[in-house]
């Protein structure tokens, strides 16, 4: 609820800097003469690539100059980070399509971080969501999470496998295994495909990984998806229930993406980039082709987006220390 109505004042603002454009352009223009440019710290193929892409493309008809993407890949996306932080000219012509982990869970689960997302970066809005699904072996006798849970703490070993320390993947695991009280360990993983293959031949017993993944394995019988971590159910997964459906709120959670800038541009800047933003994501099209590729549409503008994310990492930072998780030097 909260989430819609934070989408619902969003759609009202963007209506009001559309109405109000910067001198000399039209309603919804980018600023500036060069391309702009959308810095992304994931590989071209990858699931955030597929977004940048589609945002891109919506972005066009705003754009005079044209919108590149320029994957930086490394280090989880923190490169890419630091390369945005100190982008110059601050011009509005670069941004940064973040994510949960580089925006918000970055300052918790780094101890030397090269960059502070809270100081050297401005919101502009929020794009989208991919959300998790809770997954176990196609094999195993249960078929909804509590059934689950009871076959799990009857379990001698339990392992959850994750695509990586530090990711969402991995602290919903562990906030899984802390609601519960299951003494479940984590066994990480280089990527998410070589842990759906361990829980594909039982090496861990569960893992979450998000919808878009996932779904051709449940859809196949070969892993059965018990809850997912969204607001609502997954038009991928439209059978499986919601973790708060299973009264299990707390364990809602999403990679979410959004763009943000250098934190010098000007605020005239950020309010034309906000605008033309948030005009190209009310485009059915542009919806329609981000839920085709298992994203969730969610987009905010810049004073909800900033709201977000400061709620993004004091949650995380409470769920790290509760984990006890070492920092990543």
């Amino acid at each position: 609820m909260q989430a819609a109505a934070m989408q619902r004042r969003a759609v009202l603002a963007a209506g009001a800097l559309l109405a109000g454009p910067l001198p000399g352009r039209a309603a919804g223009t980018l600023p500036g003469e060069r391309p702009l440019r959308l810095l992304l710290g994931f590989p071209a193929g990858s699931g955030p690539d597929v977004l940048a892409r589609l945002v891109a493309e919506g972005l066009k008809p705003a754009a005079p100059a044209g919108v590149v993407v320029d994957n930086r890949p490394g280090a989880a996306g923190l490169i890419a980070a630091q390369e945005a932080a100190q982008a110059a000219p601050a011009d509005g012509s670069l941004l940064l399509l973040g994510e949960v982990g580089q925006l918000a869970m970055a300052p918790s689960t780094y101890a030397r971080l090269p960059y502070d997302p809270a100081r050297d970066f401005a919101a502009v809005a929020a794009l989208a969501a991919a959300d998790f699904a809770f997954v176990v072996l196609g094999a195993l006798p249960v078929r909804d999470l509590e059934a689950w849970l009871r076959w799990a703490a009857e379990q001698r070993q339990l392992s959850l496998g994750t695509f990586g320390a530090g990711t969402p993947g991995h602290f919903g695991a562990a906030m899984l295994a802390a609601a519960a009280g299951l003494a479940a360990e984590p066994v990480h993983f280089r990527a998410t495909g070589d842990a759906m293959g361990a829980v594909l031949n039982n090496t861990v017993q569960g893992m979450f990984a998000t919808v878009a993944v996932v779904a051709p394995h449940v859809q196949a019988g070969r892993l059965t998806a018990l809850a997912v971590t969204g607001p609502e159910r997954a038009p991928l997964l439209p059978a499986v229930p919601t973790m708060a459906e299973l009264g299990r709120p707390a364990l809602g959670f999403s990679a979410w993406f959004g763009l943000v800038a250098p934190a010098a541009v000007p605020g005239p800047v950020l309010a034309a980039t906000e605008a033309a933003v948030l005009r190209a994501m009310a485009e059915p099209g542009l919806g329609a082709r981000l839920r085709e590729a298992g994203f969730r549409p969610m987009p905010l503008g810049r004073a909800e987006f900033a709201a977000m994310m400061q709620a993004e990492r004091a949650r995380w930072a409470e769920v790290v220390r509760a984990t006890g998780f070492r920092a990543i030097e």
